[in-house]
């Protein structure tokens, strides 16, 4: 049972109040003060359940089982700090809503990943594509339902949009200028549907140019909405402190909630816990209303670096009348599945039944993914079943989810039952899926059947479709096909990314390899337009950690610096490690953490003594 902390009575005065409002006083504290983080173990659970509503007393309440505690703190933080113990969060699972963590000054160019048919380009996206897309849409006040998605592989597109693609090299002016003197329209339904597929091919690029473009010939009447979506296009491009700078050439006028909920967002999607808690008091000053957009915000950013928070933004929620939405669901019950805490879990969709949300197929898919992950596999097979539904073939949209949850399982003959039914046509998102499955399941043939199928569909595919078979290769350890693959997409025009680096990375780990392994990561360093992703630095600084190799683990932890990754438990987690198994002691390391505002977590301070060089033990002292 976790034990909300009670603070000193200084601190609390600036922290969470009562009441109806939540006042500027009441806002989160990023200043410098240090709250002390101790967790309080308590066998009675009568502070939570008399004081917390419904959806914090289950997000609270954990079964005897779990060791994931939450600490009670002010809402305050450090920069970069991280207190959670559990592994970042992977491309490959369903949570991030996160880009993986560019620094503020150092974006993608997005300009230079664009493919010529228009499709996804290869980025490191932290996010589920999924998440992603709905968020993006819930940030323009757009509805959008998972089921609307079912023909996500058959979008329409607008005659403006196709000739915005199509325009050779990085400009896109002279196409728009064309468009103008042959007389074709430039109504507001034509942009908002030549925009929004840019969007879902990530060409932010010209999505921004487009938007220039139009305000400098006055082509179109900007609203709070056309500035928002600037806004979020110039931070995704050029970084957070460009986009806040354009905040101030906005008119007065339509600086409003969604300005700074847009300004927020992508703070969550670069990880930046520090600005993300100010642009928050920020809306607070503004006296802008709490929202629920706002407060999933803080929540993901919590799950990813901060899980002990979350507690608080429910109660936040909860003294603001703030509704949980089904997305705040979504975040919780992930959580709780991450920790390995099924019951807790269990408890937060009996609590969203209880509001009248039923969980969607998302959510469905990852209670499968966490219920097979604790054994429960009975559990797991009910829900994929339950996503199927009476009629399985009406239902197409969840083939994507099912095939590699199945595979997950080990059920190959469902795998087989549901590939069969798209067979004969299938979506992209099929056949990644079908690539997928076919891995987890050791069929690497039929992997390689579905890819070879899915190069014909086009013709030129974007990198992260080869990522996928190059993972089946990684995970099956078979390093000459997977170079083969990689000469394959340098032949074939392919921009090699984040991703790709990732897996040649994790490819040549597998195969023992480290040494070549940190080579490609430091050439892939040396693109200077592009970084790689947080996973790719620490799966190389793990394999120094477990060799005892101090000095290449030493200089892992300098090349996220220099890649502008903040610190995070996780690093100095490794970076202990390394110095046990060297059997070697960590001079200073709790001072280093402390000055980049690390708190150890239970794993990281059970192994903080055995580096200290100081410690004394019952051999020490008879010697002494």
């Amino acid at each position: 049972m976790w034990a909300l902390r009670r603070v000193p009575k200084p601190l609390r005065d600036t922290s969470i109040r009562t009441g109806a409002s939540f006042s500027a006083s009441a806002r989160l504290q990023t200043s410098n003060t240090f709250i002390e983080k101790n967790a309080i173990f308590s066998g009675s659970s009568q502070l939570v359940s008399d004081t917390c509503p419904s959806l914090l007393r289950f997000y609270c309440s954990t079964h005897a089982s779990s060791n994931f505690f939450v600490w009670r703190c002010g809402l305050s933080s450090q920069a970069g700090a991280e207190s959670s113990g559990e592994e970042d969060d992977l491309e490959d699972g369903f949570s991030e809503l996160e880009t993986a963590g560019n620094s503020e000054n150092k974006r993608d160019h997005i300009s230079k990943d664009e493919t010529e048919d228009g499709l996804d380009s290869d980025q490191e996206f932290s996010v589920d594509v999924e998440e992603t897309a709905s968020n993006e849409l819930e940030l323009f006040g757009a509805e959008t339902d998972v089921s609307d998605k079912k023909s996500s592989g058959r979008r329409t597109t607008s005659g403006l949009f196709k000739a915005l693609v199509s325009a050779p090299g990085l400009s896109i002016h002279k196409v728009l200028d064309k468009w103008l003197e042959e007389g074709k329209n430039l109504i507001r339904a034509e942009i908002s549907s030549a925009t929004l597929n840019l969007r879902k091919r990530r060409m932010y690029g010209r999505a921004l140019q487009l938007s220039e473009w139009l305000e400098m010939k006055q082509q179109l009447e900007f609203n709070e909405k056309d500035y928002a979506s600037r806004l979020d296009l110039i931070a995704k491009i050029r970084g957070l402190q460009k986009a806040e700078d354009y905040i101030q050439t906005i008119p007065k006028s339509f600086r409003g909630e969604i300005i700074y909920r847009t300004l927020l967002a992508n703070c969550v999607v670069s990880n930046n816990l520090k600005k993300a808690e100010e642009v928050f008091n920020k809306m607070k000053d503004l006296e802008f209303p709490s929202t629920a957009f706002a407060c999933n915000q803080l929540l993901l950013l919590y799950k990813r670096l901060d899980k002990k928070k979350i507690a608080d933004v429910l109660l936040l929620m909860e003294k603001e009348n703030v509704k949980p939405t089904l997305f705040t669901y979504r975040i919780l019950i992930d959580t709780k599945g991450l920790c390995n805490d099924i019951y807790g879990m269990d408890q937060i969709v009996e609590t969203m039944k209880a509001e009248g949300i039923e969980p969607d197929v998302q959510i469905q898919s990852v209670l499968a993914k966490h219920y097979a992950s604790a054994g429960q596999m009975e559990k797991a097979e009910e829900v994929l079943k339950a996503m199927e539904g009476d009629n399985i073939k009406e239902n197409r949209w969840v083939y994507r989810f099912l095939l590699p949850l199945y595979a997950g399982l080990g059920k190959a003959d469902e795998v087989e039952r549901i590939w069969k039914i798209c067979d004969s046509k299938p979506r992209f998102e099929e056949y990644l899926a079908g690539i997928e499955a076919w891995g987890k399941l050791g069929k690497i043939e039929k992997s390689e059947e579905i890819f070879e199928r899915l190069l014909k569909t086009s013709k030129k595919l974007p990198a992260r479709y080869y990522t996928h078979l190059l993972k089946v290769y990684s995970n099956h350890k078979m390093l000459e096909k997977g170079k083969d693959l990689v000469k394959r997409m340098a032949g074939n025009g392919c921009q090699i990314g984040p991703f790709t680096w990732d897996a040649l990375v994790k490819l040549h780990v597998e195969a023992g390899d480290v040494e070549k392994a940190d080579s490609i990561l430091q050439k892939a360093c040396q693109q200077n337009e592009i970084k790689p992703m947080f996973t790719t630095f620490m799966v190389v600084m793990e394999q120094y950690a477990r060799k005892g190799d101090i000095h290449n683990a030493e200089k892992m932890l300098h090349r996220m610096r220099q890649a502008g990754y903040v610190a995070r438990v996780s690093q100095f987690q490794t970076l202990v490690r390394a110095y046990i198994n060297a059997k070697a002691p960590a001079y200073g390391i709790r001072e280093r953490m402390k000055a980049d505002n690390i708190f150890p977590n239970k794993s990281l301070a059970a192994l903080l003594p055995q580096v200290d060089a100081f410690r004394r033990t019952s051999v020490s002292d008879l010697l002494d």
